[in-house]
């Protein structure tokens, strides 16, 4: 199986006046053996944005035997379904047209028209073309028909004026040749492609407006090739050769002595906007956050089995609105009631032992003014053998899962120290499989849903000792969830900040408490409340201050208790002990300050064992008279085991400190694994994927329910690094 990186062209979409219709195009072709009657089949997959979706393009013989098509299937990628304006609604298309051809010899096809959206190199009424030279000779180098480079484009991308841009153009072609690509017209000024690395740049030096960008993709020989053909003739292919040496940026050089095996139209176009305030991510630009997966990251998966690509990002001065993708037909994307992405896909038999990429750009808006993020791509490689390590049963009421041992060594290494959600529930096993059922409210399953679904998941993971609730790292963890139709709309409202807990009580009157989390140990600032919930790798410190303000002079706060909870509940049933009548429980727990009317302490970050990605952290606060040695606030620390103090029952008669009070922040999101960084590394030292999310799905179409199960392998860091001690600026 040849290892392929797809090209990912940029197209960076606008809107345009209804008249002037053409966004931007891109066509690749690949060989599908013969016919029973002997004939060549060949398809052909086309992307195409206007400005509504039922486009349909024409294809039209240019040169050569250019056969016929027999079938057609056209869907739509992405729209904005009317969302907009009139004049900023688009529509990305993918069509697979299956050819007959009788001969293999060299060919070229065209769709053409009028007219380009109106543009600044161009005007209102240009015409546009996707020319396409096609070659399905033998090669000798691989003793395979030739294939084209993959080629893809995205929607809808702003660029603001005053903010550099490099979008990396990944060269992809099955049969490992050197790709190439160069304009097919001049290019504005601002604008610059790398032949070599197909990275297109912008720089902050062009004007405000629309512009065309009309490329050619092009892939050569990296030897001496023969192509062969049915009727025993012959071409040859030789290295690229450029006829100069200069600089290959921004260049319309063709090579000297060698041709290209195909030629392929990239096209697209390009609006720049004005300045924006930041181009720092994550300000006004949104900014991707984990699990999302990195650029370029390759990703297997298997015939009718269902990938799960989940997304997440974040700006601070603008609000995410939506996600615009590009990939092959059939391609989703739904949006969790927590703000996370979910792009999914399932390849059918077809596919087998292709490429595809799937590219994603985030959109924010603040007021009228929308931002977009950097562009992303994954690689999809489709296998056909099994690539999942266990089946799931969904039914009424319950989920089950076997998951088999050979699948991975990791499983038979830990299988002594597996676990669900919820440890009192058992898992089973012999000599091949490890098993696990539970009803669907039962062993910490953790309830997900949608616009349309509502999904069940739970986990197998791996611990050092099976009694733990929380971890600071995992080796193992295998997701499975169901997945269930929506009866009826259903709607929850969540608000992340907590704002200051007010109490009333006679001899304290109107008093409140402020639970905060800051930047460091500095307690300077204090974390924005627009930014929660607010993210954590494992292990980094976690800076909280607990703050009473009080009518009442000479008082004192004290925290009597604290426990963190994947849940905003105190009687959570699932719950971590970090203080416990005024001790300390967790050994990272360091306080700052515990005096006075303000607690500081800090801690490091961890997760629950299991689905539970964020935590609360819940306390049990007082507020004393200070300086009086009857009240709670003055013992500290005490056992269980000690008798209450005498001053409870004076309380009435003279008022020295207040009932205790429940009061929590959060959540705080915990990431599920190493950070981007780290899993590059890992992977590369242990072939795996560490970011891969692999999901083996079922349809059970008789009960309209989905299911799947998820694995992840993990390795644990070598060391976690505090935040820095000084606060942010």
């Amino acid at each position: 199986m040849s290892v392929c990186r797809a090209l990912l062209p940029l197209v960076l979409l606008v809107s345009a006046a209804s008249a002037s219709h053409f966004w931007g195009g891109t066509i690749s072709f690949l060989p599908k053996g013969r016919n029973p009657d002997g004939s060549y089949r060949v398809d052909f997959r086309y992307k195409d944005v206007f400005d509504s979706c039922g486009s349909r393009l024409n294809w039209n013989c240019v040169s050569g035997n250019c056969g016929g098509q027999t079938d057609l299937e056209v869907g739509t990628i992405y729209s904005t379904s009317s969302r907009n304006p009139s004049n900023l609604n688009w529509c990305q298309e993918e069509g697979i047209v299956t050819r007959r051809l009788t001969s293999d010899k060299p060919f070229q096809l065209s769709a053409s028209s009028c007219c380009w959206v109106t543009i600044n190199n161009g005007g209102w009424s240009y015409p546009w073309g996707l020319p396409v030279m096609v070659d399905l000779g033998r090669r000798s180098d691989t003793n395979e028909p030739n294939h084209s480079p993959h080629t893809t484009i995205i929607s809808f991308v702003r660029v603001p004026r005053n903010c550099p841009r490099t979008y990396n153009f990944i060269g992809c072609d099955p049969d490992h040749d050197d790709i190439k690509c160069r304009n097919a017209a001049t290019l504005p000024t601002g604008f610059q492609i790398d032949q070599d690395t197909c990275n297109f740049h912008y720089s902050p030096t062009a004007s405000t407006g629309m512009y065309s960008i009309r490329l050619e993709v092009e892939d050569y020989a990296k030897q001496y090739t023969t192509l062969t053909y049915n009727d025993g003739s012959r071409s040859y292919r030789t290295p690229y050769q450029p006829t100069s040496t200069a600089s290959p940026i921004s260049t319309t050089s063709t090579p000297a002595g060698s041709s290209p095996f195909s030629r392929l139209p990239l096209q697209f176009a390009v609006k720049v906007e004005p300045a924006v305030p930041s181009c720092s991510a994550g300000v006004y630009l949104p900014q991707f956050l984990h699990p999302t997966p990195a650029d370029r990251e390759r990703v297997h998966t298997a015939i009718n089995q269902e990938l799960e690509i989940r997304i997440r990002a974040s700006a601070s001065h603008s609000v995410i609105q939506d996600l615009i993708i590009s990939g092959p037909l059939n391609i989703t994307k739904t949006k969790t009631l927590s703000g996370e992405f979910i792009v999914t896909w399932t390849p059918s038999s077809d596919d087998d032992g292709e490429h595809f990429p799937i590219c994603f750009i985030a959109e924010s808006k603040s007021g009228s003014t929308l931002y977009q993020s950097e562009m992303r791509c994954v690689i999809v490689e489709v296998k056909h053998e099994q690539a999942t390590i266990g089946n799931v049963i969904c039914a009424e009421s319950f989920m089950a899962i076997e998951v088999n041992k050979s699948q991975s060594e990791k499983i038979n290494i830990h299988e002594d120290h597996l676990r669900l959600n919820d440890p009192s529930c058992t898992l089973y096993s012999n000599d091949t499989h490890v098993f696990a059922n539970m009803s669907l409210n039962t062993c910490g399953t953790v309830m997900e849903e949608d616009e349309t679904n509502v999904i069940f998941k739970n986990e197998i993971v791996s611990v050092d000792n099976p009694n733990d609730v929380i971890t600071r790292h995992h080796q193992v963890e295998i997701q499975f969830f169901c997945k269930y139709p929506k009866k009826g709309r259903v709607t929850l409202e969540f608000d992340a900040h907590r704002s200051p807990f007010v109490f009333v009580q006679k001899g304290f009157g109107t008093f409140s408490y402020q639970f905060e989390f800051f930047h460091s140990s500095q307690f300077r600032n204090m974390e924005d409340p627009s930014t929660y919930p607010l993210e954590y790798d494992l292990g980094d410190m976690m800076y909280m201050q607990i703050e009473a303000t009080s009518p009442v002079n000479n008082t004192e706060l004290f925290v009597e208790s604290c426990q963190a909870s994947p849940s905003d509940d105190p009687n959570s049933h699932t719950s971590y002990s970090i203080i416990s009548n005024g001790c300390i429980q967790d050994e990272t727990l360091q306080f700052f300050s515990n005096h006075g009317n303000i607690v500081k302490f800090g801690m490091k970050a961890f997760k629950f064992i299991g689905l539970h990605d964020q935590v609360f952290i819940t306390c049990s606060v007082i507020l004393c008279e200070a300086d009086n040695s009857n009240t709670r606030c003055s013992q500290g620390c005490m056992n269980t085991t000690a008798a209450p103090a005498a001053h409870h029952h004076h309380r009435r008669e003279a008022p020295i400190q207040t009932i205790s009070h429940f009061i929590s922040q959060g959540p705080v999101r915990l990431s599920r694994s190493v950070n981007l960084k780290d899993a590059a590394s890992t992977v590369n030292s242990n072939g795996l994927n560490m970011n891969l999310v692999f999901i083996a799905g079922c349809l059970l179409l008789a009960m309209g329910m989905l299911c799947g199960a998820l694995i992840y392998t993990k390795q644990p860091k070598a060391a976690y690094q505090p935040l820095p001690t000084n606060d942010y600026q």
